[in-house]
């Protein structure tokens, strides 16, 4: 536990170093928006980051950091901040969020995991959103699988309800580099067309070892604005001692 602990402050003391960097400081697997069914084993944590920037000149700054911890069932419990800028005003939320594996993943399987959570605007503290997920993944070796995402959001600010979906596919296609395509979107009502449209994201992650990985990534329409957005991405990994590479788990990458 003393080591969970020092984990999760060293995990938020870097985050605090990466908003108190960018002074501009919701998503699945870093950057990427569709997320997949695997978790990591019980006492890591990772910190995720990125900046995001629109053609539009929306803008925003991201740091996600997560543990997975044991509670009667391996748990990651994260929370993302986010400072943004959309059409022309500046805002900060904050998004705690919970996954659990049910169905390990494996080759020729399907696995899926359940998450949730909610966003609130920092400054007033209102609860912004409320959303549920079930992430699955179908992996087709051990470099390639695809992920689907079936879930329900609530955006309060508008009190309305959608079905949001989602579709990826993950190749590593040399052992430092990953492809990463996906469609995601929600369906339900809304004033302006794009937010319902399909929203698209491609990317390719560089992971020269273990602790540390990189992404770059095009996206369009990602917030439901129909501009088109670069995203530069990190993601810091803390590891426990004894958890093996990700190349030797199964239901990784």
């Amino acid at each position: 536990m003393g080591t969970l602990k020092f984990r999760m402050a060293l995990a938020a003391t870097t985050v605090a170093a990466l908003l108190g960097a960018s002074q501009r400081a919701y998503a699945a697997n870093g950057a990427y928006q569709v997320d997949a069914a695997d978790i990591s084993d019980v006492g890591s944590c990772k910190v995720e980051s990125w900046l995001s920037t629109a053609t539009n000149t929306d803008f925003s700054a991201v740091a996600n950091p997560s543990c997975v911890v044991e509670l009667t069932r391996p748990v990651e419990l994260s929370t993302q901040f986010n400072q943004f800028r959309s059409d022309g005003a500046w805002g900060t939320s904050i998004a705690p969020k919970f996954k659990t594996n049910i169905e390990p993943t494996g080759i020729g399987k399907l696995g899926y995991s359940v998450s949730g959570g909610g966003a609130f605007d920092a400054l007033t503290g209102d609860n912004t959103a409320v959303f549920a997920t079930i992430p699955a993944t179908w992996r087709l070796s051990e470099t390639m699988r695809f992920n689907f995402n079936g879930g329900w959001l609530w955006d309060r600010t508008v009190d309305r309800h959608y079905l949001t979906y989602g579709v990826g596919f993950d190749w590593k296609f040399t052992e430092t580099l990953q492809l990463t395509l996906e469609a995601f979107g929600q369906a339900g009502h809304a004033d302006v067309r794009s937010e319902i449209q399909p929203r698209f994201q491609a990317g390719v992650r560089y992971r020269p070892n273990e602790i540390f990985s990189v992404d770059l990534i095009y996206g369009h329409n990602i917030t439901g604005e129909n501009a088109n957005w670069i995203t530069l991405g990190t993601t810091i990994r803390f590891p426990t001692p004894d958890e093996k590479p990700a190349r030797e788990r199964s239901g990784h990458l």
